[in-house]
């Protein structure tokens, strides 16, 4: 890539955190495209050529290219920002490994649990040995929703986002590379960390599970953060996020942080227990509860996070009694197996592997078996 022309960016997913993301680059002077595989999503983005942004950021972004063709979007980009569920990370992948080349780097926005690692595998199956560097985020850059069909509010851009790559030693570059961009990310010391550091995994699925009859009987009228955490489901997230920072200690992840310092290291807000913290951050206020409870906070971070953080947990002897409840919850919900679909050890290659060589995919791309 070269150092000295402005940046190309295509943003894949034209949901409320792509059609955020997209308007703010575009806001900031970089030529964006973007794709959704629906049209119909984006045809009144095409009718509009851009999209409103409201909230922390104001203003009309005008966009480059606006298509349903993931090959005219990406090609010729130097970061391409995918911007969709995690459950849609794997069919993402399929789609650009013939047009991905060398040089440019795909970001998983966020990655939830072994995204990145999830995306090189495919890559790698669809025949695409190219120079591509895959990252992930560790959480969303933005607190946003969709206000319309070509609008898009940020209620918050949140701080200091660590972000890293397979291999780990390309964190730099690409956290350098984005610096212009999006200071708000810094380098991670490896997708074990962006990984276990996955506060959706410990805020969305639990919220909603618990607040079932509330949401169906309101159609989510209500806050989801302010309203819908109680002292006791606080005390029910404490032990959620207990188990994840176990897991990780025992991948021996050393930057394994609470919620509660997430918080803090996010929004600025200092608290001594969830429940305060939660209900102190301003960036939560006025984000209302999802209409029904067949919503992302469960079909993607259950399936995405939760599943993989508790394989890693049973695979290690870690106590997983509270994110097991969850996933069987789920299930009966669903009436599925999350267990299936999810990212489980078979779907991320990591099976028969012990620690070390588990760790060695997340650090290195391959288990470096002696």
């Amino acid at each position: 890539m070269n150092l000295n022309k402005k940046l190309k960016f295509a943003v894949i997913g034209a949901g409320h955190g792509g059609k955020a993301m997209a308007a703010h680059l575009a806001i900031k002077g970089y030529e964006v495209n973007l794709y959704n595989r629906t049209f119909s999503k984006i045809e009144p983005i095409i009718k509009m050529k851009g999209i409103e942004l409201e909230g922390e950021i104001t203003g009309f972004g005008k966009l480059n290219i606006i298509s349903d063709n993931i090959r005219e979007v990406i090609e010729g980009t130097d970061i391409i920002m995918v911007v969709v569920p995690a459950f849609g990370h794997g069919s993402i992948a399929e789609r650009c490994a013939p047009y991905l080349e060398d040089g440019q780097i795909v970001i998983l926005n966020p990655g939830r649990t072994a995204g990145a690692l999830e995306f090189l595998n495919i890559l790698r199956e669809r025949g695409n040995n190219k120079k591509v560097i895959v990252a992930e985020a560790q959480t969303f850059i933005y607190a946003s929703r969709g206000m319309g069909p070509a609008t898009a509010k940020i209620f918050r851009i949140k701080q200091a986002i660590p972000l890293a790559a397979i291999p780990a030693t390309y964190s730099d570059e690409v956290v350098g590379k984005l610096d212009e961009v999006f200071p708000e990310f810094i380098s991670g010391t490896s997708v074990i960390e962006t990984s276990f550091n996955n506060m959706g995994a410990v805020f969305h699925p639990a919220i909603t599970i618990l607040n079932a009859s509330r949401i169906e009987a309101t159609l989510g009228n209500f806050q989801f953060y302010v309203e819908g955490v109680t002292p006791s489901v606080a005390k029910i997230l404490e032990v959620i996020d207990k188990e994840r920072v176990e897991v990780a200690h025992a991948l021996k992840c050393k930057n394994v942080i609470s919620a509660i310092d997430w918080l803090s290291m996010a929004y600025n807000v200092i608290e001594d227990n969830l429940f305060d913290a939660i209900h102190s951050n301003p960036g939560y206020s006025g984000i209302m509860a999802p209409q029904t409870v067949n919503v992302r906070y469960i079909t993607e971070d259950i399936p995405m996070s939760l599943v993989p953080i508790s394989e890693f947990g049973k695979a290690f002897g870690v106590d997983m009694t509270a994110i097991d409840s969850l996933i069987n919850l789920a299930n009966i919900i669903f009436k599925t197996d999350f267990r299936k679909s999810g990212r489980n050890f078979k779907r991320l290659g990591l099976e028969n592997l012990s620690l070390e060589e588990i760790r060695n995919v997340f650090i290195d791309g391959k288990p470096n078996k002696s």
